[in-house]
């Protein structure tokens, strides 16, 4: 409103500017001196938001608008003449316009713009399509040029009674028309924005007429709209004092405590029929009246004004309430059946087939009180009755002829399921049904047709599947429900009622309708239902033998597939060995296949003879005696009968001669199938674990190595395992290897044989265990996979301890940083499992964290003692430990540790094997991750981080004697082998550890560059012909460890070339003197060289504790002079550490040889042999 008042404000000022006493209706006819309006309205780029109303209008409003031009002016015309005329209460006009914008907003602002046009004494109009696609200029441009430029009169100015009176109501028709629209029109944001907009351009028009009869009209709008603000104003402030009043009220003064919850919640009070709560409790409510009965009288205007809604209420997306809906209504026609009309009560009969059951359950009950609640006053003295005579008879030919008009004849499960809990007298009465089927109907009573008999046979079967499975159809309910004892109970004594009732009336039923397929194939399902222990107790085995024969019958009558399907699946059902009549059925079985086979035979070679072509009786003979084979085939194993040989020779003929019928091909090829399958069920499961070890080997012959010397033609034949396969081969060893030996265990301890038995089943799976490791060292699977195996190092230390080491250290071989990866992934999901199992809140002195930690200084301690060959594999190493311990933060906040924190406890193990350069890189790299926050924590859950950041600060002691053990070691090599001076040799070391130091420098200057490496740094190692599992037959040959590795020394050329590098020089040069000393303090070293490297032999057990051995043992000589041989002994890859043999491995060895030796899965003793 103030925004108006502005607007209009501003517009009369700039009026008072203009000349009022021009004597010509044109100031400035050639337009020179024209003015240019400043507002939106004359600039035809932008509009107001009127104006895009205006020019925006819908296609369809529009196209009426168009078409209706004439009466649109007529009715403006009328507006200004009643306006003009005043005869018209100005209230009333008002109220008529309003409610024409209601109606269609479009055409009554057209009746208004046209109204003001013509009150300026224009002739001219405003049409729908100007209104909606003409800018405001525009359309005052165009009536401009229509206005009559001789008249200089108009109304305003013209002298008599009746315009004098015009005036007066011109302006009091303004005045009316705000105050009317003031509580919800003038708000809308389209009448007074066009209407603003249409007077703000003609007030700036050229012609006199129009700008004075706009401006009058502006000032009478702005001082409607001032009263309207006014208005408005008093009346907030009377709403504040009376909030304030009632809130400063006391509590036991105050009107109504829900007062305190609308202030609480400052929430819009209005409608809320969209929300299903209120829908739902609305007519939970309107039950608890209509319940009453005494209020039904009081109701029945309301139920007659509402009923049309409740009933498109059962059709609500919210279940819940459309199943209160179809409850209500049942509860309306209870109360009078006359106030539903059919149509409403078809509306819910449909629903008794939805998918949702409690809706269909609803349904069906309202379905039961229209239908068959009722009762005629006659069947009460009959209804004792039984069979065909008893009440229940019209009541199931309804629920019949209900079914038929529904023409939802593949749903009488749904049907049936729907009036369970409401009819379950009326659906269980099957003496009633087979009345209805069987007996003759009595004088004057209505036969059933062959139409209704089906649809009565299709609901008799339903019911006794409800009554039988005791579960809804297909489609209601998630799935088969635990039953009650009285369920179970019920259950039983219906199923026995069945078998009783139709062991009997079956034979019948058959011989009746035994040449009609669709009743035959719902009577022959019926015995899946049976007890058939009922056949022997009752004393019914001549009922039996009555419907083995009606089914023999049936088969040498039908052809169809379902029913002769049906036929096969009767005599399965009846074929239980559990049973007695088991023999019975099965000669009868036994019998009517002989029959069929033997006929098939004769006709199969008269359809094969030569030189004669088959006829077409011959070929449909052939056809029916095939389908009927091939349907019992299916359910039956018919391979004594040796099908397979004559479907064979009938399929062979076929395509010999090309002129065999297309339905005998498809029947032979699908028995031909049949008896495949059979045999394939017959075949016994071959060991797996052979299986597997086949498996394995074949991957490895069929490896990429396969292409290796020269043998590109094979290329073809590489085959690698894609992930699936790798996935079901790792499980399998997680499920036959990684078990406890109680497992296979179901002997006494005291008994020898089976000791033995356990220890062979321990080398079959050691044997499974290494075929797959060889799989992981021959780049075959993926190495990842190789975490799942080697977390099970220390649990199974004892059964494959040896080949778990020996897999992590071929594979180190092979690629030290992704062998490190592996490690770091293995322990990282040992961490998931124990979080999965103990919570985020776990104690780290429980024994399973302290089993990961001791798992991680094993893996550690195999990384061996020369810290620059595993330098970056550590690296990398530390590095995914840092991210995945920072990979989840807490919940909680940010002020409680990340939930994986405490791995870093675990990957403090390895900081030992991280040089001092390296940890200040390691630290660096940490620090990312680290908040302000983080480095101030000291509690106890932050502990993890503060011991690792120690484990990275310490000293470089350790870092500094390794290095001088590895070139020590170096050093001794050289001279023996080469005999070259050792300071050539120290210097070439020497430059390369200041090499590594500038480079660390540098690293840590650039914030860690070593993190970004993407090139994987590979050991020269050549990789031996596997072994192939499946064919070991005894131990392979044991090597010296420098032979197995095939490590051979650098030459002295490449060492010269290295040093002598353009890098090399250049630093040589900058740190002349730093390597001065350093070669001095190695001097100095050098006499303790040799007694540092023996005692560090010596202690290797201590490191690797009391359960791991140096392997350089085999080889170490009792003599000193031998230091060097050692020291040349000890230029490995990797320090490996082999553990003394368990009794379990010695029994093995006595009992048997080990096929898998690990020391010999890389012997290059066979690198020369040839795989193929």
């Amino acid at each position: 409103v103030e925004r108006r008042l502005l607007e209009m404000s501003d517009f009369l000022i700039r009026e008072t500017d203009t000349q009022l006493s021009s004597d010509t209706d044109f100031e400035d006819p050639d337009g020179r001196n024209a003015k240019k309006t400043k507002g939106k309205t004359t600039k035809r780029g932008k509009k107001v938001p009127a104006e895009k109303g205006l020019a925006g209008g819908k296609a369809g409003s529009h196209g009426r608008m168009n078409g209706h031009h004439q009466e649109n002016g007529k009715k403006s015309m009328m507006l200004f003449e009643v306006v003009k005329i005043g005869k018209s209460a100005t209230q009333s006009v008002v109220d008529d316009w309003i409610e024409s914008y209601k109606h269609d907003r479009d055409v009554a602002l057209l009746d208004l713009i046209n109204f003001f046009i013509q009150c300026s004494g224009c002739k001219g109009g405003v049409s729908a399509e100007m209104f909606h696609h003409m800018q405001n200029s525009e359309i005052i441009r165009k009536m401009t040029e229509e206005f009559d430029e001789d008249s200089g009169d108009y109304p305003l100015t013209m002298a008599g009674p009746q315009w004098k009176k015009f005036k007066s109501n011109f302006c009091e028709f303004i005045g009316v028309l705000v105050r009317q629209c003031q509580y919800s029109i003038i708000y809308d944001e389209y009448m007074m924005d066009t209407v603003i907009s249409l007077l703000t351009g003609l007030s700036d028009s050229q012609v006199r007429a129009f700008r004075h009869t706009s401006t009058l009209a502006a000032m009478k709008l702005m001082t409607a709209l001032v009263n309207v603000a006014l208005n408005l104003s008093i009346n907030m402030d009377n709403t504040q004092r009376q909030y304030e009043t009632e809130r400063n009220k006391t509590i036991g003064k105050r009107a109504s405590d829900k007062l305190e919850l609308l202030l609480q919640k400052r929430k819009e009070v209005t409608y809320v029929a969209g929300s299903s709560e209120v829908r739902l409790k609305c007519l939970t409510a309107l039950q608890g009246l209509y319940h009453n009965r005494e209020l039904n009288a009081r109701l029945e205007l309301f139920t007659s004004r509402f009923k049309d809604r409740i009933v498109s209420m059962t059709l609500d997306k919210e279940y819940d309430v459309a199943v209160q809906a179809i409850k209500l209504l049942t509860l309306v026609l209870n109360s009078s059946e006359e106030v539903l009309t059919a149509e409403d009560c078809e509306s819910v009969y449909h629903l008794v087939y939805s998918a949702h059951r409690p809706v269909a359950v609803a349904a069906g009950e309202f379905l039961y009180k229209k239908l068959f609640s009722s009762r005629d006053p006659a069947e009460e003295g009959v209804s004792k009755r039984r069979g065909r005579q008893s009440p229940n008879a019209n009541l199931i030919k309804t629920t019949v002829f209900f079914f038929l008009e529904s023409e939802l004849h593949e749903h009488g499960a749904y049907l049936v399921d729907s009036m369970w809990d409401c009819a379950t007298e009326l659906l269980k009465d099957w003496e009633c049904m087979i009345s209805l089927l069987l007996d003759e109907p009595i004088l004057g009573e209505e036969a059933l047709t062959d139409r209704q008999e089906s649809a009565l046979i299709e609901i008799m079967l339903c019911t006794i599947r409800q009554a039988a499975e005791c579960h809804p159809p297909v489609g209601r309910g998630t799935g088969k429900r635990v039953l009650t004892a009285k369920e179970k109970k019920t259950q039983l004594d219906d199923r026995t009622r069945i078998t009783e009732l139709f062991a009997v009336a079956l034979p019948l039923l058959l011989a009746k309708y035994s040449v009609d397929a669709e009743k035959v194939t719902n009577l022959l399902q019926l015995p899946q239902y049976f007890d058939l222990e009922i056949y022997t107790t009752g004393r019914l085995e001549k009922h039996l033998e009555s419907l083995l024969r009606q089914i023999k019958e049936v088969v040498e009558k039908h052809t169809d597939t379902e029913v002769l399907e049906a036929c096969s699946k009767t005599y399965h059902a009846l074929c239980n060995e559990e049973f007695t009549i088991f023999n019975r059925v099965d000669i009868a079985r036994s019998h009517l296949l002989d029959e069929l086979v033997d006929k098939f035979n004769r006709l199969l070679e008269d359809f094969l003879q030569e030189g004669e072509e088959p006829d077409e009786d011959d070929a449909y003979q052939v056809l029916s005696t095939l389908k009927r084979i091939t349907a019992f085939h299916n359910a039956h194993n018919l391979s004594k009968w040796d099908l397979f040989t004559s479907t064979f020779k009938l399929l062979t003929s076929g395509i010999e001669n090309g002129d065999m019928p297309e339905q005998i091909v498809i029947n032979a090829m699908q028995c031909t199938h049949y008896a495949i399958l059979w045999q394939l069920a017959k075949v016994t499961e071959s060991s797996s674990n052979k299986a597997f070890t086949v498996l394995c080997d074949m991957l490895l012959i069929f490896s990429h190595q396969i292409v290796s010397s020269g043998r590109d033609m094979l290329e073809l034949l590489v085959y690698s395992p894609d992930s699936s396969l790798q996935s079901e081969l790792l499980n399998f060893i997680l499920d036959h290897v990684f078990i406890d030996q109680d497992d296979d265990d179901n002997s006494t301890d005291g008994q020898q044989d089976d000791e033995a038995s356990k220890i062979e089943a321990l080398h079959k799976r050691r044997n499974l265990l290494a075929a797959y490791c060889k799989l992981i060292i021959y780049n075959i699977v993926d190495m990842k996979t190789g975490a799942d195996i080697f977390k099970q190092y220390m649990r199974y230390y004892n059964d494959y301890g040896d080949i778990i080491k020996e897999t992590m250290s071929k594979t180190r071989q092979i690629d030290k940083i992704q062998c490190a990866k592996t490690l770091i992934l293995s322990l990282q999901q040992l961490f998931k499992e124990m979080l999965s199992d103990l919570g985020h809140n776990f104690d780290r002195s429980s024994s399973v964290f302290s089993g990961i930690k001791e798992l991680a200084r094993r893996f550690s301690l195999t990384f061996g003692l020369d810290q620059l060959k595993t330098r970056e594999a550590i690296a990398m190493l530390h590095k995914d430990g840092i991210e995945f311990a920072f990979q989840e933060p807490n919940p909680q906040g940010e002020g409680h540790p990340p939930i994986n924190l405490a791995f870093l406890d675990i990957l403090s193990e390895f900081s030992s094997k991280l040089l001092r350069q390296d940890k200040k890189t390691v630290h660096l790299y940490l620090e990312r991750f680290m908040t302000f926050q983080m480095a101030l924590q000291r509690e106890d859950c932050w502990l993890p981080l503060i011991s690792y950041r120690n484990s990275l600060q310490a000293g470089g002691d350790d870092d500094t004697m390794s290095v001088i053990s590895a070139i020590s070691s170096r050093s001794s090599t050289s001279r023996s082998k080469k005999a070259k001076p050792i300071v050539g040799k120290r210097k070439m070391t020497e430059d390369h550890g200041l090499l590594f130091s500038v480079e660390e420098s540098s690293c840590s200057s650039s914030d860690g560059m070593w993190i970004n490496q993407q090139q994987t740094v590979q050991t020269p190692v050549m990789i031996s012909s596997p072994h192939l599992t499946s064919t070991v037959l005894r131990d392979p040959k044991r090597i010296r460890p420098e032979e197995s590795y095939m490590v051979y020394p650098v030459p002295p050329e490449q060492q010269q070339q290295q040093i002598h590098t353009q890098v090399a020089w250049m630093l040589a040069q900058r740190q002349q003197e730093e390597v001065r000393q350093q070669q001095d303090r190695v001097a100095m070293q050098y006499a303790k060289m040799r007694s540092h490297t023996q005692h560090a032999i010596r202690r290797g057990a201590e490191l690797m504790e009391d359960d791991e051995e140096p392997i350089v043992e085999d080889v170490m000589m009792s003599s000193e002079s031998r230091l060097e041989d050692l020291n040349e002994g000890m230029d490995f890859d990797t320090m490996d550490i082999d553990l003394p043999p368990s009794k379990n491995r010695r029994e093995r060895s006595e009992l048997k040889p080990d096929f898998f030796d690990p020391a010999s899965i890389m012997d290059d003793s066979v690198l020369n042999v040839s795989m193929f």
